[in-house]
């Protein structure tokens, strides 16, 4: 094979010899070394169908594809999701009913930036001044969120862009026993949920070294907050609203770091979101992980997650 091997978790197109013929395999890929691809589903999202494995004297071009076939107004509905999970402690919509204003402590930017989630946002001219005075108000910094296609194209010479971040999705698994085929916890990895967030939770959760106030993000829905462990070896928050759960505040203890406890972690939030029933039971898992996080996108993959869109941060300088 003469192009270059894709990541895994990628969707691509694989144009392969089939005895005398060509053929073209379009999927995700599971495997690098061999090259093995699951057929998608129509969409481009992933399927459960049998895995493929393709030699490589077989490939003749391997083509990377966008992740999948995402309409804007799927984009707004994720993020508009993402941002009832965290309006934090003051929230109010800007007078033209198109951004919703939001201030928290200022430690997060998901609790205190303004998000274009109306349906005109991207045509209306952006309403600076009304962004400016809520967040001088608030004593923070202004700041926006910048979706896809959906967010304002900024001109502005004050608006510093922050780096890429990717809005990465699953299905929820449609019972416990579809996960048959993960590993069952190990010793310390069973997964405990609690509906408020204790001090030991607290505790080991920091966002970029500042420990997070508990009412950071006032949840518009009903909240877990999970651990590994007695005492706690790995954390993370659920927000649970309208059939999505966004995971969130994922962190391991430094003493247990190294082991494996991230992908145990994310293996029992898969279990337990298939374990949760109710009149409207989940239907999507979300997460944000940052471009530059390799780590984390590589795990977050093997979990099979894969990208939605991507967002940034812009500040007013």
């Amino acid at each position: 094979m003469h192009t270059p091997r894709p990541d895994i978790g990628d969707r691509v197109v694989v144009r392969r010899r089939n005895g005398n013929h060509l053929s073209d395999i379009i999927g995700h890929v599971l495997s690098l070394h061999p090259l093995i691809v699951r057929p998608q589903k129509v969409g481009g999202l992933p399927s459960s169908a049998p895995a493929i494995t393709i030699p490589d004297e077989d490939i003749q071009v391997v083509r990377r594809l966008s992740p999948r076939r995402i309409r804007n107004s799927d984009i707004r509905t994720l993020e508009r999701i993402a941002a009832a999970a965290f309006p934090g402690t003051r929230h109010e919509w800007s007078s033209n009913g198109q951004w919703l204003l939001r201030a928290g402590h200022g430690i997060t930017e998901r609790s205190n930036s303004a998000a274009p989630l109306g349906p005109s946002a991207l045509y209306d001219p952006l309403p600076v001044a009304e962004i400016l005075r809520f967040y001088d108000d608030a004593q923070l910094p202004a700041q926006i969120l910048v979706p896809d296609r959906i967010g304002p194209r900024l001109t502005h010479p004050r608006w510093e862009m922050g780096p890429d971040i990717l809005v990465m999705t699953r299905e929820v698994p449609s019972s416990p026993e579809a996960l048959e085929d993960l590993p069952a916890p190990g010793p310390g990895e069973e997964l405990h949920a609690a509906s408020e967030p204790s001090e030991d939770w607290l505790s080991l959760y920091a966002f970029r070294g500042t420990p997070l106030p508990a009412d950071d993000g006032i949840l518009d829905g009903h909240c877990a907050y999970v651990h590994l462990g007695e005492p706690l070896r790995a954390i993370a928050r659920l927000h649970l609203t309208e059939g999505y759960i966004g995971i969130s505040g994922v962190a391991v203890h430094p003493e247990y770091r190294g082991r494996g406890l991230g992908r145990a972690l994310g293996r029992g939030i898969l279990r337990w979101a298939a374990e949760q029933k109710g009149v409207e039971p989940p239907h999507t898992l979300y997460l944000h992980v940052q471009e530059k996080n390799t780590a984390g996108r590589r795990l977050y993959s093997s979990l099979g997650f894969i990208e939605h869109h991507r967002h940034r941060y812009a500040r007013w300088r």
